[in-house]
């Protein structure tokens, strides 16, 4: 659609838009370099996290975008978690790093790690990289970060893999119920509600409005194994299914 046809309220969002989309380009290198330093500085992580909790909220703020957390409650903030978040968005980042109230690292495919300046801030920050150009590779990628994380490092995936394409919880893919039951620690399921309205997947358009982070009670891992993790994907899938307002698929079928 040409500019000139666009209605005032349209022509708004589209600025609105390129603002961020401008903002969030420039803050990425900006804070990248920051986090960098602060990995130099920080043998635990932990700082050059804080740095990219403010990059978060930097690019929620120019967003117009609030951020309300419920369920804090439920987590004991002397023990590791593997959070399992639905994605519905690009804003779904943003909005965990800035607003969940843990230090924790992502677990994100090996392909992040090959981008320069990106790469070089998330190993600073201790993120784990996750290799699935095969299925030895995959696994071996699994056991090293189950080792991490019972080592006390608290990690947050997507188990559906990628965004969704219409806002609803899709199926959960296997290797991170891997990875859990490896590790032997509790598992949070978390139900993010807003982000799809406001930047959906395949859509550059970004509007503003509330966010929703829900952290449900943890889920104990000790008693399942590689051969029952179905049973406790399937679990988490319900609980989280429960907690989503926009009626999601049934179950895993």
């Amino acid at each position: 659609m040409a500019m000139a046809h666009l209605s005032p309220y349209n022509m708004v969002a589209v600025i609105h838009t390129v603002v961020i989309i401008l903002w969030t380009i420039t803050m990425t290198l900006v804070f990248g370099i920051f986090a960098i330093i602060a990995s130099l500085i920080s043998r635990t992580g932990n700082l050059p996290h804080n740095v990219a909790q403010i990059w978060g909220k930097s690019i929620l703020w120019v967003s117009g975008v609030r951020v309300t957390v419920t369920g804090s409650e439920n987590l004991d903030p002397g023990r590791s978690y593997i959070y399992m978040s639905n994605h519905q968005s690009n804003f779904d980042i943003p909005a965990l790093l800035g607003h969940l109230p843990v230090q924790f690292r992502w677990l994100a495919k090996s392909e992040l790690f090959k981008i320069p300046l990106f790469s070089r801030s998330m190993r600073g920050c201790g993120y784990i990289s996750i290799d699935r150009s095969n299925r030895k590779a995959a696994f071996e990628s699994l056991r090293l970060a189950a080792e991490t994380i019972r080592n006390g490092t608290s990690v947050v995936i997507f188990p559906e893999g990628t965004r969704s394409p219409d806002g609803k919880i899709q199926r959960f893919k296997k290797g991170g119920f891997v990875m859990a039951v490896d590790a032997g620690v509790p598992i949070v399921p978390i139900v993010i509600t807003g982000t799809f309205s406001i930047m959906p997947k395949n859509q550059l358009m970004i509007r503003p409005g509330p966010i929703t982070i829900h952290l449900n009670a943890p889920i104990e891992t000790k008693d399942y194994t590689r051969s029952t993790k179905d049973e406790l994907m399937d679990r988490i899938h319900n609980i989280m299914s429960e907690k989503d307002d926009r009626r999601p698929e049934e179950g895993l079928a």
